[in-house]
């Protein structure tokens, strides 16, 4: 295969695979809200994660001050993970888990 159509078959299969979810995160169910807004509890792979304490939000706006997403770095005691609300639709993504210091 030539590199041309090999560089576009793998774009091809990333678009509908893993790498795609795991870029723009994997959905998971806000069941309880503290505040209104900031997640207390989420159910992600089946599995319920109550959060101890939200170390860190902040907003992503698009160009005409809109905004676009509420993040949060929360920690559970199953470790600490990066959530993302999508605001237009109220939908809750799994960004990422984050790594503990050494």
């Amino acid at each position: 295969m030539s590199a041309i159509l090999d560089l576009k078959h793998r774009s091809q299969r990333r678009s509908g695979g893993k790498w795609w979810r795991r870029r723009e995160g994997e959905p998971i169910e806000v069941q309880q809200r503290r505040f209104g807004t900031f997640p207390k509890t989420f159910m992600h792979r089946g599995r319920i994660y109550t959060v101890q304490a939200v170390e860190r939000c902040w907003t992503v706006s698009k160009r005409g001050g809109r905004v676009e997403r509420h993040h949060f770095r929360v920690r559970c005691r199953q470790g600490t993970f990066e959530l993302y609300q999508n605001v237009q639709h109220d939908t809750w993504y799994l960004k990422r888990r984050v790594a503990r210091p050494s």
